[in-house]
């Protein structure tokens, strides 16, 4: 029976290397989305006035300022955060998800949602080094050339990060970041699983890529309106530099409430437009890449074609 079941069913290596993959092809598409959004969020700071009105100012100040080729920069720690964080969350949502199903049923809704937060904590953990250096690249191009880390690509970031400030540092904004993780997961993985469920339940849904476009669509909006405080908070931190040993922010709730005071209650959700178009393609995308990667798995390695993606 052992065996039987081995044999129909997919391997865990496998859903982490699906799951990191589905997550570094959704990237290359939304790369720009994001600069545009850390960049949006970083605006403001010090009591400074707006940048600019509207995402689309931004997005062509960007361009006139640093070409084309500046709306990806950062594209390097972007795929490398979804090499280690969305390689870990996913895998580990998927494989939980499965052992928590009984008899072909997905768990109930609380259940989804511990399942989601634990997924996202681990996986945020690990991915904190490559979210810092995302954070920091895709912001340089805002500072004046005195004040540009510059760093050449990901790796280059890890290196000198390590050695200008310690191998802690690339674990700093962790909290906040484990904190939006949980919030992004319970959010994003829930509302994917539970849409993508009641839209079948009503008949006119079947398992296919427009069920995934849909259920991805609503997931993306749900996470965007939860998660966008505790993003800006991780982000404000995880950029901020250190003079004379002070920190410019003692941490997340810190973040809160100096841009509560200086910019505004709805400040907490600068950057809206950006990062649900962002965050709505890039979910739509990982869930449909993960998803058809899953099905041609069991179609063409285990040989079942009776049942869909599975997993979420």
């Amino acid at each position: 029976m052992a065996a039987k079941k081995q044999e129909t069913s997919i391997p865990n290596y496998v859903k982490f290397i699906f799951g990191g993959s589905a997550g570094m092809a959704a990237t290359m598409f939304v790369q720009p989305l994001d600069l545009l959004k850390n960049r949006m969020q970083m605006s403001g700071m010090g009591g400074a006035a707006r940048e600019h009105k509207t995402s689309f100012h931004f997005a062509r100040a960007i361009v006139m300022k640093e070409g084309v080729r500046g709306m990806y920069s950062g594209l390097s720690a972007g795929l490398l955060r979804q090499a280690t964080y969305t390689t870990t969350r996913l895998g580990i949502y998927t494989e939980l998800f499965e052992r928590a199903s009984k008899d072909g049923k997905p768990p109930p809704f609380f259940t989804k949602a511990a399942i989601a937060m634990v997924a996202g904590l681990v996986g945020s953990f690990i991915g904190t080094p490559a979210e810092l250096c995302l954070i920091r690249m895709t912001s340089d191009g805002r500072l004046p050339e005195a004040e540009r880390r510059n760093y050449k690509h990901a790796f280059d970031a890890l290196f000198r990060v390590a050695r200008e400030e310690g191998v802690t540092a690339l674990w700093r904004g962790a909290v906040p970041t484990m904190g939006r993780a949980v919030v992004v997961n319970a959010a994003q993985l829930v509302s994917y699983s539970q849409a993508k469920q009641s839209l079948m339940s009503t008949g006119y849904f079947s398992d296919n890529i427009f069920l995934h476009f849909c259920s991805s669509m609503i997931s993306g909006l749900v996470t965007t309106a939860a998660s966008m405080p505790v993003d800006i908070a991780k982000t404000r931190i995880q950029n901020m530099k250190v003079v004379n040993g002070v920190p410019e922010y003692r941490g997340g709730l810190d973040v809160l409430a100096k841009v509560v005071r200086n910019e505004g209650v709805f400040a907490l959700w600068k950057g809206f437009t950006p990062y649900y178009a962002r965050i709505g393609p890039h979910t739509v995308l990982t869930f449909i890449f993960l998803e058809q990667m899953n099905k041609a798995y069991k179609k063409f390695v285990l040989h079942d074609t009776s049942s869909g993606g599975g997993g979420l």
